[in-house]
């Protein structure tokens, strides 16, 4: 017979390790659960944060944003694999893009990599700009989620990549001439209405190729807002830190950092003359490291008469004429001071008659020569274009110069 304490060891033991047992085996469970806890304590937290300042962004600008526009992360998990690489179709430096199916529908989700006040305060800024916006050249906002540091963007998906990529691709033949002034006249449909016609006035302040996205009908969509400025309707600026890229960027903004509607217009101008010659502006440098930028180049040539030296040569091939309008309604983008520059209005009215004018144009009207004069031009004189453009652009190159890296 065993005695009765033995049997009591053996009790204690039994029990001692049954218990063990049920803490090994729990512990993953309650590992798990604390990590759960956390996780969503965490994700409210972010969401009071994030919601709390875009709730402020919004009142401050009016804005009606509705709660349905706000998706929960676990949602975006699910339609993107958990971030999965695979899922990745775009980005840079500052954050990536993933292709996403949410509730049936093709989404493209901005997730930032970069923790910063600034980039928190720029997706805000982007989410109460794009709520607001509903114009077919402007990328649809479909909702934004908060429970993260930095606010996730989920986007209408636009699948034909960006300006930037069709404009530029290997070998002689790029976008035609046909479709280069047709997405002109859309982004300044879209620049228009921004400036004119939504309900408070709102700046881009970052018209490149890399932001003009391109759908299976090459239609552009102005995209990436992060920077955008609402205006008060009673003020024609503001002055403001400067944001941009250099190559596209108003130098009269980057001298003083006021923000005017001209600023676009100035970017909008850069962009023209990258749609007729194929060449980078934030890359470009003629006769090597320490030749002129691409907008003084390209004055330059207006002015002494040989634009030719610089007009992609596909153009030449495919355009009635029509190049010598549109160089000098670029060189009116691009003047120096602001308000000489045309409205984005203006501008839009004038691609619109060019537009006009070449479906009408027979298709074998032979190709002119693009000498800076008068003739061919539809609406403006070659005067004042581009008298004294190189000393005009002094300053310019100056500024410009001085720069090197995207702000």
């Amino acid at each position: 017979m065993i005695p009765y304490f033995t049997g009591l060891g053996i009790g204690l033991v039994a029990s001692g390790s049954s218990i063990i047992l049920l803490l090994v085996l729990a512990t993953p469970f309650i590992a798990r659960k604390m990590k759960l806890n956390r996780a969503n304590k965490l994700k409210r937290r972010l969401f009071k944060q994030n919601h709390g300042l875009l709730l402020q962004q919004l009142i401050s600008q009016k804005t009606d944003f509705g709660e349905r526009m706000i998706i929960p992360l676990l949602d975006l998990e699910k339609a993107t694999n958990n971030f999965d690489r695979t899922r990745e179709a775009g980005g840079g430096g500052h954050g990536v893009v993933y292709k996403g199916i949410l509730d049936l529908q093709v989404v493209a989700i901005k997730k930032s990599k970069i923790v910063v006040q600034r980039e928190i305060d720029d997706f805000i800024n982007e989410v109460a700009i794009l709520s607001q916006i509903n114009h077919r050249n402007v990328v649809k906002l479909i909702g934004c989620c908060l429970e993260t540091e930095v606010p996730l963007l989920v986007y209408e998906f636009i699948s034909n990549g960006t300006l930037d990529h069709h404009l530029h691709v290997e070998g002689p033949m790029s976008l035609s001439w046909d479709d280069r002034t047709r997405i002109a006249l859309e982004v300044a449909r879209a620049l228009s209405y921004l400036h004119s016609a939504a309900s408070m006035p709102i700046y881009h302040r970052d018209i490149k190729s890399t932001n003009i996205l391109l759908d299976d009908n090459l239609t552009a969509k102005v995209s990436d807002f992060g920077a955008s400025r609402y205006i008060p309707i009673d003020q024609t600026g503001v002055t403001t830190a400067v944001q941009g890229t250099i190559g596209y960027l108003d130098p009269m903004y980057y001298y003083t950092g006021r923000l005017t509607d001209k600023s676009d217009v100035f970017s909008f101008g850069v962009l023209l003359v990258e749609l007729l010659t194929r060449r980078k502006p934030c890359l470009y440098r003629s006769g090597g490291n320490d030749g002129v930028s691409l907008v003084s180049h390209f004055i330059s040539l207006l002015a002494e008469g040989n634009l030719d030296e610089i007009i992609d040569p596909q153009l030449i091939e495919e355009e009635n004429g029509e190049v010598q309008e549109v160089a000098m309604l670029a060189a009116m983008c691009i003047k120096l001071k602001g308000e000489e520059r045309p409205t984005m209005r203006e501008v839009e009215m004038k691609l619109e008659i060019l537009r006009v004018n070449m479906r009408a144009a027979p298709d074998t009207a032979a190709p002119r020569r693009y000498d800076g004069g008068q003739d061919g031009s539809l609406w403006m004189p070659a005067e004042g274009v581009v008298v004294e453009a190189s000393r005009q652009y002094t300053m310019e190159e100056e500024i410009l110069l001085s720069a090197s890296y995207p702000r």
